[in-house]
């Protein structure tokens, strides 16, 4: 019931700029903590941005300064701007989303399925 759409991926030229989505849908009683992973073919997934409810941020080092982290509560749905991109950054984007069915339900981590970024020349 509870669905992570993540769109936006796409192939980018090095030092382009892409625009990720991903909005939370279903039966959701409330979202905390939401972020974004990443995961290239042959390494294990690794963790990009998050970002709590109140709008504080956090990035991996290499994604510091480059990539920009941002949600919409209104509208249940969490952006990743990445500017400057390079060809370390071709992956897999994974959203995760902390959140409750209900307010007597715990709270647990959801994933969309990704989508492919794509930084070549």
């Amino acid at each position: 019931q509870v669905q992570l759409v993540e769109t936006g991926g796409g192939l980018v030229q090095p030092g382009g700029s892409l625009r990720l989505s991903c909005v939370v849908s279903g039966s959701v009683f409330s979202v905390s903590g939401m972020g974004w992973f990443r995961q290239a073919p042959g390494k294990e997934r690794e963790w990009v941005a998050g970002i709590t409810v109140d709008g504080r941020a956090n990035y991996r080092d290499s994604a510091r300064g480059r990539f920009t982290i941002s949600r919409d509560n209104a509208k249940n749905t969490m952006y990743l701007q990445m500017d400057s991109l390079e060809p370390e950054d071709t992956a897999v984007y994974y959203c995760n989303a902390n959140l409750k069915r209900r307010e007597d339900l715990p709270l647990v981590g959801y994933w969309g399925q990704g989508t492919q970024v794509t930084v070549s020349s």
